[in-house]
């Protein structure tokens, strides 16, 4: 008796459920369901390709498979190349015109940070609920819960008169240098109304209506070199090294607890001779335990959420690194990246569009997350233009590590809430 109640209470819990969802989106939403061994096989091909940003030909050839899935979808697709000297593979751009609802600029990026020098690790199931890869949440789950949700809406004859341009890039994770890096993106952002872009997903109840802002900086300082019994006398001084330290802790005791503020040394190297490739992200050094270093170099990056709150960072900054230890110097170097994505009205009327599209399909509510659990993403390039929404991709952990993984129980209901709300925007 007790297993019928359940099995009845279930069922009208169901049906409670689908009574929120038209006919035609519980026809779409059974589309995702059933595509979904396809859409894991599509995922795992594309895991399975090595895309680290500098990797130009692994790239291309994760560009390459979407592209196919793009042109099959009755997209026209293109790609954009950069300059050779920019050493980038360039961006994949599939549009979709039609007249009817908004025109979307949907975002993923086809790169990830593995490079080529790194141990290498496919798709793989870990248990029925996780798999392991490089790039599987981030974001090349993100960019499949795309293509599956658009999938779906073109076997309900749903995209016939949509207005969507998907646009991958290829080097999110390392961006190119110079305008021309971002130039056609921002132009082609500008043409739509609402940028939904799929970085890995917090959970399926957190969205991003703001994102943190990315620059890098270079910092060097100089000492004398010296034998290393002299260390701390007046004719000597410091060393390199030691004007490193000061300056790194300084970082961290003046400003380290400021909301939506991070800045981490990513890389540091100090010694008798010491060369940073920025191309590469390699430092070489060569040194002695008896010589005092005459040179150190840490390369770092800045993450914040408005522009001010940057230039507020980098004066202070700069400021600590004109207080020398005796002996020493120091200069630093700052790089602009990616802009920080305020929160807007706008941003939280999507944000409201993600919630009701995830309480229609009986997933429970979805709420705006914290800023700073978040670094910058190629959204925030767009997002003084129009209306943003991140942070609707795939859900897992360990993104830029090793051992990330996806969760493959909320993956088909992240592409169902995609699916949904593209109808939703695009009538």
């Amino acid at each position: 008796m007790k297993k019928l109640l359940l099995a009845s209470a279930l069922l009208c819990a169901y049906a409670a459920q689908a009574q929120k969802l038209s006919a035609t989106e519980r026809k779409l939403m059974a589309s995702v369901q059933q595509h979904m061994p396809q859409t894991e096989k599509l995922l795992e091909q594309v895991v399975n390709i090595n895309s680290g940003t500098l990797n130009v030909q692994g790239v291309r050839e994760v560009g390459t498979v979407f592209q196919k899935e793009f042109d099959a979808l009755g997209f026209k697709t293109e790609w954009v190349a950069m300059p050779a000297s920019m050493q980038r593979a360039g961006h994949l751009v599939a549009q979709h015109k039609g007249k009817k609802g908004k025109r979307l600029f949907v975002i993923g990026h086809l790169d990830t940070v593995f490079e080529l020098d790194m141990p290498f690790t496919k798709y793989t199931r870990l248990n029925d609920s996780t798999a392991t890869g490089q790039g599987v949440n981030d974001m090349k789950g993100g960019d499949v819960v795309i293509l599956a949700a658009l999938q779906a809406l073109q076997a309900n004859g749903l995209l016939q008169d949509a207005s969507i341009t998907a646009y991958f890039t290829g080097d999110e994770e390392r961006g190119g240098e110079g305008p021309e890096a971002r130039a056609d993106f921002i132009a082609r952002a500008k043409q739509a109304q609402v940028a939904l872009a799929f970085e890995n997903a917090i959970d399926r109840h957190t969205v991003a209506t703001a994102r943190r802002g990315y620059s890098t900086w270079q910092l060097k300082t100089f000492g004398t070199a010296a034998h290393s019994s002299t260390i701390f006398k007046p004719a000597v001084g410091y060393g390199a090294i030691y004007e490193v330290a000061r300056i790194l802790n300084s970082f961290r005791e003046t400003l380290s607890q400021e909301q939506y503020l991070t800045f981490n040394p990513g890389l540091i190297v100090g010694g008798s001779e010491v060369n940073y490739d920025q191309t590469k992200a390699r430092g070489e050094v060569v040194g002695k335990t008896n010589i005092i270093a005459p040179t150190a170099a840490v390369a770092g990056d800045l993450r914040f959420l408005t522009e001010a709150q940057q230039e507020a960072a980098r004066t202070r900054m700069r400021a600590i690194v004109g207080q020398n230890l005796a002996g020493t110097r120091a200069e630093i170097i700052f790089s602009d990246g990616l802009p920080g994505m305020a929160p807007t009205p706008g941003n939280q009327q999507l944000a409201g569009l993600a919630d009701q599209a995830s309480r229609d399909l009986g997933f429970g509510p979805v709420v705006a997350g914290d800023p700073g659990a978040r670094g910058g993403g190629d959204v925030s390039c767009v997002a003084q233009y129009l209306d943003c929404l991140d942070g609707l991709g795939a859900p897992g952990k360990g993104a830029h590590a090793a051992g990330e993984t996806i969760n493959l129980k909320e993956f088909p209901k992240l592409v169902e809430r995609a699916a949904l709300m593209i109808y939703r925007l695009t009538r």
